[in-house]
């Protein structure tokens, strides 16, 4: 059975991180996927925004998808379905990444029992925007 790593390894994690993946950014201000992106990025985060069909989110250049990016990222945080993490995990494997951030709402257990199994951290059904406000 999977379970989110504790509140003090999650303000750990979000200490150490400097660059965030976001996959399934959003150009639209009003969606978590930008305003969370945008948050983190003005609490000093590094944001590389990755979704196919734009060149640039919040002054970054975009990527359509994970494999695309020019460096591993310290974290992969989420917006898409539960569908789309399986593949999104396979992804993370792949490239070594560390640690993966599963949105509020996005859940698939299986997937992320198995990216444990590889080695990365998963946070799964949390927002980054609320927990990065236990830092304070």
């Amino acid at each position: 059975m999977f379970a989110n790593p504790s509140l003090d390894d999650i303000r750990s994690l979000l200490r150490t991180v400097k660059t965030v993946a976001v996959v399934g950014y959003s150009p639209k201000p009003e969606r978590p996927a930008h305003y969370v992106a945008a948050y983190l990025q003005q609490r000093g985060y590094r944001i590389i925004p990755v979704r196919p069909g734009i060149s640039e989110g919040l002054g970054e250049k975009a990527y359509a998808k994970l494999d695309d990016l020019p460096e591993v990222p310290d974290l992969v945080d989420v917006f898409r379905e539960p569908s789309a993490v399986a593949a999104i995990v396979d992804d993370c494997i792949r490239l070594g990444v560390k640690h993966l951030w599963l949105q509020d709402g996005v859940i698939d257990e299986a997937a992320a029992l198995r990216a444990q199994a590889a080695g990365i951290t998963v946070v799964m059904n949390r927002c980054t925007l609320r927990d990065q406000g236990l830092l304070a």
